[in-house]
């Protein structure tokens, strides 16, 4: 009876996803004003440019929050499909040959590869409802699997003279609700390659439960300067993420519920748009979905971030962004089942970021990264030192030739080319011989060459 009762359960979970899938589509093809990410431009009759530092997503202006966070609604003119498609292809090469190779199928070194194809239901349907969902193709790991999802509802209201947004969202991954390039969702850089090297610690909420969470967010912008953001993400049945392409013992499940909150203030000083805010999510997991320990991995993730943006006379926009995340761990579960010589394991990041795009078409960024924590002998188990210590910078240089909407076919059609070399200063642990085989961190110093495509 459990057993029927379970799959029973697995089975309206799936229905409902497809459902909601199934409405989104009908939805969308039967309303005059919808569009998705490079429809978006037809949708509000506005070029990339217009939402998008460079011309290009995710990183985006005053106007492109504004536009998200009014949940897509803003269009102008009659029906448009609401339907685009993206690509992303790399070249990657490192300072000394990946052993073993990054991925099955690929050499050790010099690797090209189309890194994802996704295609995109987007767009505002009415005043008051908007929605984004992504599905990808993995180009390295040759599977297709759901991606991002943000259904929204808003309304706007005059509360004793003062001018309040109120929406929620409905989404798969802590931040990317969010509408700054600070927090982990959205944050520089943009896009990247599973091919190429990436230190092994990271935050919970810097994208680990990124589409295997499902969360319910609401949120209120006041007087377009407060922001505040509450809700709480749980995990989908296993059977129901394994459908979606997704691993569901990867970290694991939420133990009920994950409270996550966001604050920010915006203000604008002259020509410079400015925020401040901090966000924060608490999680208790049980590790790979282990409950025979009885206990769970706790997680507190507590952020700052800032931002400021500004365009100059001539178009060119230079843009600054930063956030630090001190995560505490207390990894009972982890510990009990031997996987921790200790409990807790507290870990910070800080990452900052500067841009600067001539005539917002060719772009340079420049970002610092830094993780540290305490050393643990047996979840490090890994490197020399037995500690998460990465740090290093990365170099960013693209152009986005048709982000003015005045492409060869038409304001739908987009793309960026660009390269990018991450040097590391310190990986997995240490500067030289961090795995104590001879490995140096300067080893995983990475070139991409990427080229970016969108319709």
């Amino acid at each position: 009876m459990r057993v029927v009762s379970a799959l029973s359960r697995t089975r309206s979970e799936v229905r409902l996803v497809l459902a909601a899938a199934l409405a989104l589509t009908i939805t969308a093809l039967a309303a005059k004003p919808a569009a998705a990410v490079p429809a978006f431009a037809v949708q509000t009759g506005q070029p990339c440019q217009a939402c998008h530092v460079g011309g290009f997503g995710p990183q985006l202006t005053p106007a492109g929050r504004a536009f998200k966070l009014h949940g897509y609604t803003t269009r102008m003119g009659g029906f448009n499909v609401p339907l685009s498609a993206m690509a992303v292809a790399s070249y990657v090469n490192t300072r000394k040959d990946q052993d073993p190779p990054p991925a099955p199928g690929f050499n050790g070194n010099n690797n090209v590869a189309i890194d994802q194809v996704s295609l995109f239901l987007a767009g505002g349907f009415g005043q008051h409802l908007g929605a984004f969902f992504q599905a990808t193709w993995d180009g390295i790991a040759h599977k297709f699997a759901w991606d991002n999802l943000d259904v929204r509802a808003v309304t706007n209201l005059d509360i004793k003279g003062a001018d309040v947004l109120l929406g929620a969202s409905l989404n798969n991954s802590p931040t990317v609700s969010d509408a700054w390039n600070t927090t982990p969702a959205w944050g520089f850089p943009y896009t990247g390659s599973d091919l190429a090297p990436s230190p092994s610690a990271s935050p919970l909420i810097s994208d680990a439960l990124a589409q295997n969470t499902l969360g319910l967010t609401g949120y209120a912008l006041i007087n377009q300067a407060w922001y505040v953001e509450g809700g709480a993400y749980w995990s989908p049945k296993a059977v129901t993420l394994d459908r979606l392409g997704v691993d569901p013992t990867d970290p694991g499940s939420i133990h009920g519920l994950a409270p996550y909150g966001r604050f920010a203030w915006q203000h604008n000083f002259g020509k410079h748009a400015f925020e401040a805010g901090a966000f924060g999510m608490h999680s208790e997991i049980y590790p790979g979905r282990d409950k025979s320990t009885g206990e769970t991995d706790n997680y507190t993730d507590l952020g700052l971030d800032v931002s400021d943006q500004y365009v100059r006379d001539n178009s060119d926009v230079i843009t600054f962004n930063a956030r630090y995340i001190h995560e505490r761990q207390k990894l009972k579960a982890t510990f009990l089942l031997g996987g921790a010589d200790h409990e807790k394991n507290p870990l910070q990041d800080i990452r900052a970021d500067v841009s600067y795009y001539w005539r917002n078409k060719v772009g340079a960024t420049i970002q610092a990264f830094d993780t540290w924590g305490s050393a643990d002998e047996i979840l490090m188990a890994d490197n020399r030192t037995f500690k998460p210590d990465s740090n290093g910078v990365m170099l960013q240089l693209d152009g986005t030739p048709w982000g003015d909407g005045k492409g060869p076919l038409g304001p739908r059609f987009n793309m960026r080319v660009g390269v990018q070399y991450t040097l590391y200063g310190k990986y997995n642990g240490a500067r030289s011989d961090f795995d104590g085989a001879g490995a140096n961190a300067s080893d995983n110093d990475t070139l991409r060459v990427f080229t970016w495509l969108a319709f």
